[in-house]
């Protein structure tokens, strides 16, 4: 950490009550702009380094408060107040364990299809190529490109037994118990 010279420690001094002014604009008057002016002063202090003698210190300092403002301010959008805990004790999480055996079912019905339609259903719906692209890819023409997707898909659905869209994700028991964890616990025996 650099050293403050006595006449960098008495700018930093005499801009603090327009640091507190700007604070109070953007956050109201009160602790949280007095945290907000002693969070940008530590960064400041600890960046003193960078400061370049002769230029403009307030302007420096509006800098990094205004940067420390937007910086908590994009945080706590991300953010959730639940004090009394009760949004945490509604979160409920699918199991990872089906999704995984998901995915291997999956493999193994792609390891069943003919190598033309894995590669074309790979290319467009995996990898993210349009049917010209893929068909290029492939030296073939578009519409054959179109066929071996259609077929492959039509394939897969077969292979895993899927009839609609709505068996994606997670199953009936999994929703009904991701569920009843939000509701308030039930007393067991009469002994509780």
């Amino acid at each position: 950490m650099a050293t403050m010279s006595v006449e960098i420690r008495d700018e930093v001094v005499a801009c603090i009550p327009s640091l507190r002014a700007f604070a109070a604009s953007l956050v109201g008057v009160g602790d949280r702009a007095d945290d907000l002016v002693q969070e940008a002063l530590v960064k400041a202090w600890a960046n003193i380094g960078s400061f370049k003698q002769g230029t403009n210190m307030k302007a420096w300092l509006f800098t990094i408060l205004r940067n420390t403002f937007y910086s908590a301010y994009r945080k706590g959008k991300r953010e959730v107040q639940d004090v009394d805990g009760q949004y945490s004790n509604a979160l409920a999480v699918h199991p990872a364990q089906m999704g995984h055996l998901d995915f291997e079912d999956f493999r193994m019905a792609l390891d069943e299809l003919p190598e033309d339609q894995r590669e074309a259903v790979v290319l467009v719906c995996a990898s993210g190529f349009s049917y010209e692209e893929a068909a290029e890819i492939c030296d073939c023409a578009i519409g054959t490109m179109k066929s071996r997707v259609n077929r492959a898909r039509n394939r897969l659905s077969e292979i895993l037994g899927v009839t609609s869209a709505d068996e994606f994700g997670p199953d009936h028991t999994v929703n009904a118990a991701l569920t009843s964890s939000s509701l308030p616990a039930v007393k067991l025996s009469a002994m509780d």
